[in-house]
């Protein structure tokens, strides 16, 4: 009885796992042409979680204080969400 779930059930599963094992071994450093766009892709800046948001006044997004860009204007410290926002409003 333990012979047969052996010879029928456990061998056949191991070589099927070597098999498995060697293949893709042998076949891992393939990847389709999407795999391997997303791989080379830059990874998106990392944002803090959290923290104070403030709205820009010129285009009205919401915009995390640690990372917006700031313009002191009369003694007051005004946050955008990017340089060109913060032209626009100074100009």
């Amino acid at each position: 009885m333990i012979r047969a779930f052996f010879v029928e059930f456990v061998f056949p599963l191991l070589l099927f796992l070597i098999i498995r094992a060697m293949l893709k071994n042998l076949f891992g450093g393939i990847r389709s042409a999407g795999q391997r766009a997303a791989a080379s892709r830059p990874q998106a800046p990392t944002v803090p979680a959290g923290g104070e948001l403030k709205k820009d006044p010129v285009c009205g997004t919401y915009v995390s204080t640690a990372v917006s860009v700031t313009r002191n204007i009369h003694g007051q410290t005004v946050h955008f969400c990017s340089a060109e926002c913060r032209d626009r409003y100074v100009a």
